[in-house]
């Protein structure tokens, strides 16, 4: 099976030395997104709109390796602030309307960026 690196313009770059995921057989691994703006590099003030943005961004990844975010397994999701669980939970949601994954949910001390929230997600096509 061939390690392949999936990249798109439609979500944040790497801002180290990783890819945005890699796709292994059947196997998709999202890194850790930021709810960075791809086309602004800015990351929005408020928790919700970050959500917003952090799932937008693993959407156009997965769709770059053909799948979708029905193809997800299982997600880890990284908060600076516990308190807006919540919030986050809502937007999330939004985007995981049924058969949910399996979920982790941490609070950190800081996050890239300093941004408020950080997810990454592991996906397997069918």
């Amino acid at each position: 099976m061939v390690k392949e690196v999936i990249s798109t313009k439609n979500a944040p770059g790497a801002i180290g030395p990783y890819s945005q995921a890699i796709k292994k057989g059947k196997n998709i691994f999202v890194s850790g997104q930021l709810p960075v703006n791809p086309q602004t590099g800015e990351i929005p003030e408020d928790i919700k709109e970050q959500t917003k943005q952090f799932l937008n961004n693993v959407k156009a990844i997965l769709e770059a390796a053909g799948a979708s975010l029905e193809d997800v397994v299982k997600t880890t999701v990284f908060l600076k602030d516990l308190s807006n669980f919540s919030e986050v939970n809502e937007i999330y949601g939004e985007f995981f309307t049924e058969n949910y994954p399996a979920r982790c949910c941490v609070e950190v001390s800081k996050l890239p960026k300093d941004a408020g929230v950080e997810i990454e997600v592991m996906a397997i096509l069918e």
